[in-house]
């Protein structure tokens, strides 16, 4: 078989074994997403995997560059990199990408022993309470102009949008002779 035969069986195969599952996502037909752990556990992470154009002949591009790595430091993601990539060595020339997945699934414990959380700076802002909505200022004179307009109960007098009937015979209606 070709290289695209192996990359479309296996790309089926994905598609119906991660169907329904939000650890993976598929970018595009030869870049995929997966996520190991939990979204809360602080050990999680997530593996991003480009094929190349002679994939599965030649290894996968697997990066630890997403932003939801940005805790994990520099050191563990060159070894979860350097584990993984003896995996490939392993695999090479056949349908690896579920053998990966579920080999960083099973040992992530491992992968992650030494994980020290990077600790950034975050920025909380202080008004994040929730604002309220402001009311419509009235100036004097609309305040002057409204109750000018009312009575004393706060209603606008009868018929004061009514328009004036204008009287068929001025108008040139029927005569009545």
């Amino acid at each position: 078989m070709t290289a695209n035969e192996d990359q479309e069986m296996e790309l089926e195969a994905l598609r119906s074994i991660y169907e329904g599952d939000e650890c993976f996502k598929e970018i595009s037909p030869v870049s995929f997403q997966f996520r190991i752990g939990d979204l809360e556990d602080t050990k999680a992470f997530i593996l991003d995997i480009t094929w190349p154009e002679s994939y599965p002949d030649t290894a996968p591009q697997i990066s630890l560059d997403a932003f939801f790595n940005n805790r994990i430091s520099a050191e563990t993601k060159q070894l979860i990199l350097s584990k993984l990539e003896e995996q490939v060595e392993i695999n090479l020339g056949t349908a690896m990408m579920y053998t990966l997945f579920e080999w960083a699934k099973e040992n992530q414990e491992t992968l992650m022993e030494n994980h020290k959380p990077v600790v950034t700076a975050v920025i909380t802002p202080t008004s994040t309470a929730k604002k309220k909505e402001k009311k419509e200022q009235l100036t004097k004179a609309q305040k002057r102009r409204i109750i000018n307009r009312t009575d004393n109960k706060g209603e606008l007098p009868r018929g004061w949008n009514w328009v004036d009937v204008i009287k068929l015979s001025k108008t040139g209606g029927k005569d009545d002779d």
